[in-house]
């Protein structure tokens, strides 16, 4: 596994999983909980230790119990999770420490790896005071490292600019047909690594297609390729699936390297 530093503590394993339909019935996004823990247990037993849920997500507390379940130390693992910042979430103060407390509590757990704002408001004084609260975990320690989610240039700029600690990473839309280039360089070239959401996903037959062929001269998959030209320029992927097969693919990207002129056809797609 590859890893990327956040700060001088905390590295970020650059594959991690994706949670949101993990534990609830029907593998479906709005269903109930059931608490089924099976994927986030098979993702560990091949060896994901890096987890993405949030608050959003409910189900914060199956990933708890599949880290209370699992016998790799919490220590081992690097755990993300992210407020949301539609009401009732940010009335007041206070309500905003209720909802980290109750992410710490359905985790089972004292510190979190990265907390994240899951989307901006178009408030940024609003975003600013719910940044300078995680500010304070993160001094305490409570959270390891602290960063947005979906945040653009000018919003990131706005934190840079009036925030005590920059943010440490920016979680995004980022796959073929909508690789967000110049926001991925505006991250980096500011020190913010740069995350991506759903990297396997809204691709064309055609970007299929072009990532097949390349696969094949590799004995990839158009998947592997796609998330190995993601992790080759430092982002972080974190692809979800039910699958144990898939789950295993998503992880062998390190036995072969992308070539100059491949790269070149895949940031055309």
């Amino acid at each position: 596994m590859k890893y990327i530093s956040l700060n001088e503590q905390t590295q970020i394993p650059i594959i991690g999983s994706g949670t949101n339909t993990f534990g609830k019935v029907g593998r479906q996004y709005q269903a109930p909980l059931n608490h089924d823990t099976s994927e986030i247990i098979s993702a560990i037993s091949l060896g994901y230790r890096h987890f993405d849920t949030a608050v959003s997500y409910r189900n914060e507390s199956v990933l708890g119990l599949a880290i209370e379940e699992s016998v790799v130390p919490r220590e081992d693992l690097f755990i993300t999770s992210k407020i949301p910042t539609r009401e009732p979430y940010l009335e007041s103060n206070a309500m905003i420490h209720e909802v980290i407390q109750g992410s710490l509590e359905a985790l089972q757990t004292d510190y979190i790896d990265l907390y994240l704002i899951h989307k901006p408001t178009n408030n940024m004084d609003e975003m600013l005071n719910l940044w300078h609260i995680l500010e304070e975990y993160y001094k305490k320690g409570t959270f390891k490292a602290i960063g947005v989610s979906n945040f653009h240039e000018a919003q990131l700029q706005y934190l840079i600019e009036h925030a005590t600690t920059p943010p440490m990473v920016n979680q995004i839309e980022s796959h073929p047909g909508h690789w967000q280039d110049d926001l991925i360089a505006f991250c980096q070239q500011r020190g913010i690594v740069v995350e991506a959401w759903g990297p396997l996903t809204n691709i064309s037959d055609e970007a299929k297609d072009v990532l097949q062929d390349i696969g094949a001269k590799h004995e990839k998959s158009w998947a592997q390729i796609a998330l190995k030209y993601q992790i080759q320029r430092d982002v972080v992927v974190i692809p979800k699936s039910h699958n144990p097969e898939n789950q295993a693919a998503n992880l062998l990207l390190f036995d072969f390297e992308l070539t100059p002129e491949e790269i070149e056809r895949i940031s055309a797609l």
